[in-house]
């Protein structure tokens, strides 16, 4: 196999230490995936201290991304050869040391290259976590873990914009990094507590797939950066995009050869031949181009539209988020009785219909009308985060969790990845559809928009303007009108296209076979 043996699941009475030690790797990974988010509300303040261009700030989150989708699949390897204990332990230091460094980078090249390392370190625990719950719980309490690792990965999207705004506004940008320092240092407690000493097994990394993990980190690097950058470069008029897409594809077509001709390659690429894996993880990338396109879309409406600050944005985007903690230990409850098809469909509707609720926004959308979506939605996320999650894991061999955990932590991501590249795409072209579509109604030769314009430029002209100025304002008012109504429905058209591939998504779900979260006795992963 490919993977690093891991000790069968214990049974009985979970300890407090035990406990302790999941609950760290947890805030590991919730830290890792706030990250990804955090510096979104901030960016406008780094760009101005760093002299840096918004498509050159651009590389400050592809960066990170690049880095962490790397390293994801190498994190069975990693534990293999150094133990959980340490790896953890040593891997969330250098997070720390680089989270540091990013909050005193003096210029942008120094910024990218230290959230480059910081992704490479903080990106293994995201896997990190949910390998925890598998390896350290019984199968009867299975279901917590789980659902404490589906609040990692649904609350820190929507808790990121919120956080990096506040504290931006309140102690300056730097601090969306040296917050680190707080849940960084209490998972090196509780990993040092929780968790036993293990071997080193150092001839595992001389015997590594490394051709194949360098066609990994070439393919998935390159597509990362295809995704991340391709919209702000215009997609295949650029030659950079053009390289890094053949680059994708050479090093994903390189890494799927290598892994089936060896016998023990980094990461077991054949568990997508398991139905209900093949199954869970398409719908893991589908959660993540919906959660990562939703946390996308809605700041930067609230922003461009209503003109909200990053607090402002925070205060709407944090409804997305704070439901969860209360509705998450009802769903793990519920996991173990009921088909988690059921589950998962009704977060998948809930969902769906959060994002259709957002497709009908209008200039003057704000907090008041954008609470109830935000609050479907966050009662909709558990639901399907958590079953995926069971999906994924029932019936996996010891052996195989690993890899199971790596793959389907990968796809999330790569599908948050997909989902903004999409959304930012759409967002472009159906502005400019929107915007001639208006323009052609709005004819100087209409009755109505000469109106308007006289109206507008009386209106100037009483400001103290003289006419031809005041109708030079005039025209430019209109366009700016256009211009807005443009963006307004493109965001619309955003929210639903996103909305109706959750719905979608409901009849893949049903492809896959029977699943309930283990309970008692009950074995989860065999």
């Amino acid at each position: 196999m490919s993977n690093p043996t891991m000790p069968q699941a214990p049974s009985g009475p979970v300890s407090a230490r035990t406990w302790i030690a999941v609950a760290a790797g947890m805030l590991g990974a919730f830290m890792a995936v706030l990250d990804i988010q955090i510096t979104n509300a901030s960016l406008k303040d780094i760009l101005g201290a760093l002299n840096a261009t918004q498509e050159e700030g651009s590389w400050i989150s592809t960066a990170y991304l690049v880095a962490e989708i790397i390293v994801i699949p190498l994190t069975g390897l990693l534990t293999q050869t150094f133990g959980m204990r340490r790896y953890m332990m040593g891997t969330t230091a250098l997070f720390l040391f680089f989270s540091t460094l990013c909050g005193a980078a003096w210029n942008l090249e120094s910024m990218i290259a230290f959230r480059m390392m910081q992704g490479f370190t903080g990106g293994a625990l995201i896997p990190m976590a949910l390998t925890l719950v598998v390896a350290k719980l019984p199968a009867s309490k299975r279901a917590t873990g789980l659902a404490i690792f589906g609040l990692t990965a649904t609350l820190a999207p929507s808790m990121g914009p919120t956080l990096g705004g506040y504290l931006t506004e309140l102690y300056g940008w730097p601090s969306i990094f040296y917050i680190n320092w707080v849940p960084g240092a209490l998972l090196i407690a509780g990993i040092a507590y929780g968790l036993d000493k293990e071997k080193q097994v150092l001839e595992t990394l001389r015997n590594a797939d490394w051709i194949g993990i360098a066609f990994m980190a070439l393919g998935l690097g390159s597509l990362t950066v295809f995704l991340e950058e391709g919209n702000t470069k215009d997609w295949f008029d650029s030659n950079f995009i053009v390289t890094f897409a053949g680059l994708a594809i050479v090093g994903l077509l390189g890494w799927v050869v290598t892994s089936t001709m060896r016998k023990n390659s980094f990461v077991d690429l054949s568990l997508y031949g398991r139905r209900n894996f093949l199954v869970a993880t398409v719908l893991s990338a589908v959660f993540g181009m919906a959660l990562y396109g939703s946390s996308f879309l809605l700041p930067l409406f609230l922003g461009q539209i209503a003109g909200y600050s990053p607090m402002q944005i925070g205060e709407v985007i944090m409804w997305a988020g704070l439901p969860q903690l209360f509705i998450m230990p009802f769903v793990a409850r519920l996991s173990s009785k009921i088909d988690n098809r059921i589950l998962c469909s009704f977060g998948l509707l809930l969902f769906g219909v959060s994002c259709l609720m957002n497709a009908y926004m209008d200039a003057g959308t704000g907090y008041d009308q954008l609470l109830w979506s935000q609050v479907v939605r966050s009662l909709g996320q558990p639901f399907v985060m958590l079953t995926l999650s069971n999906f994924a894991l029932n019936g996996m061999p010891p052996q195989d969790t690993a890899s199971a955990s790596s793959l389907f932590n990968m796809t999330r991501n790569l599908g948050g990845s997909i989902g903004i590249a999409m959304l930012g795409t759409s967002l472009t072209q159906r502005e400019h559809f929107h915007s001639a579509r208006l323009g052609e109604s709005i004819s100087s030769f209409s009755a109505a928009t000469q109106l308007r314009i006289d109206q507008m430029t009386q209106n100037f002209v009483g400001q103290g303007f003289d006419p031809v100025t005041a109708g030079d304002k005039a025209l430019k008012a209109i366009d700016g009108i256009v211009r807005r109504e443009s963006y307004v429905m493109a965001y619309n058209d955003g929210f639903f296209i996103v909305g109706g591939v959750l719905l979608a998504c409901i009849l893949i779900l049903w492809m896959s076979d029977k699943v309930l979260s283990p309970s008692g006795g009950g074995g989860g992963a065999h």
